[in-house]
């Protein structure tokens, strides 16, 4: 496995500064926002896609740095039910996958979206109960006429250039469980898999060891973020880990997000890359820094420095022992 970074955390900087820390720290590999939530600020793939001179400034930059570029990342929400939103998002997608196709970059990484409650809707509707049944009849509404219809054309048109679609699995969109994405795979196809981050599985009570051990045993993790996450428990217990306040309000939450070893301890994380490894995931660590309590430096180092020690980099050619 290699270690790698989300560089949005960096898109106060230039490109070519941020890609110099990054190799200072010693990474091998960086995820690069190309679209939506993450942004495009190293990287517009409308620009690089219409300018052979630029695209390949972008590929010698990250190249002669010792860098390979893990994914590119574009979450968004392409089945939002506003329709201008919608096009925007799905332009983004769009775009990234060509990109990532004509870059040679295996990955795209972005969320599954999630649907409003009819063709009339203004906003998302995520529904979490099974009861009462108006929520069962929106879900099986949501999958049928939007979330499969639409991915199976996304999932097509990434395949068609060579790109896989790692969905992380995020509370507030569709495909956010294990089950969900195994759903999403079934029923259109390999191409999608999982980009998947412990921190979301931490607070919806799932543990992200067997998380990988599900999505792993399938083939169905296609990149992987590292990013830890703490709770506090009498917040728990007033807010439950749905809670909907700011993550500004970092006394008053039920969870946060944190840095690695900052939520869980190493011999957790340890667990994780192992069961990486026993499910034959030999890819990119991809640290995503989001912690409230740390600067951008100081987090991401300490992600660096707690993820080396446990990081399993090389494979055994064989059991010498047995």
């Amino acid at each position: 496995m290699k270690l790698g970074v989300f560089t949005v955390l960096f898109s106060g900087k230039p490109l070519e500064e941020s890609l110099d820390y990054i190799a200072s720290k010693g990474l091998e590999a960086v995820e690069i926002g190309a679209g939506g939530n993450p942004g495009k600020a190293h990287c517009d793939p409308e620009v690089l896609l219409n300018d052979e001179s630029k695209l390949k400034a972008f590929q010698q930059a990250v190249e002669s740095r010792g860098l390979t570029i893990s994914a590119l990342s574009c979450h968004g929400n392409a089945l939002h039910p506003q329709k201008a939103i919608a096009k925007r998002e799905h332009e983004d997608f769009l775009r990234t996958v060509d990109l990532a196709s004509k870059l040679g970059v295996p990955v795209v990484n972005t969320f599954s979206g999630c649907p409003g409650d009819s063709d009339d809707a203004k906003y998302p509707n995520w529904p979490v109960a099974p009861w009462p049944n108006d929520y069962q009849d929106l879900l099986k509404w949501q999958w049928e006429e939007k979330i499969i219809p639409y991915w199976k054309e996304a999932a097509q048109y990434a395949k068609d250039r060579g790109v896989k679609i790692g969905i992380e699995l995020h509370g507030g969109f569709s495909v956010h469980t294990p089950a969900t994405l195994l759903r999403l795979r079934e029923a259109v196809g390999e191409t999608i898999g999982a980009n998947l981050d412990p921190s979301h599985m931490w607070w919806q009570g799932i543990d992200p060891v067997q998380a990988i051990l599900i999505l792993g045993k399938a083939g169905a993790i296609h990149h992987f973020h590292a990013k830890d996450a703490s709770f506090e428990t009498n917040n728990v217990n007033m807010y439950g880990v749905t809670d909907m306040q700011s993550y500004t309000n970092m006394m008053g939450r039920a969870w946060q997000f944190r840095s690695v070893g900052f939520g869980h301890d190493l011999k957790t994380w340890a667990d994780m890359m192992s069961a990486l490894r026993l499910v034959g995931y030999d890819y990119v660590v991809s640290i995503e820094h989001e912690d409230g309590l740390m600067s951008i430096n100081e987090g991401f180092t300490k992600a660096v420095q707690n993820l080396q020690q446990v990081l399993i980099k090389e494979s055994l050619n064989e059991m010498w022992w047995v």
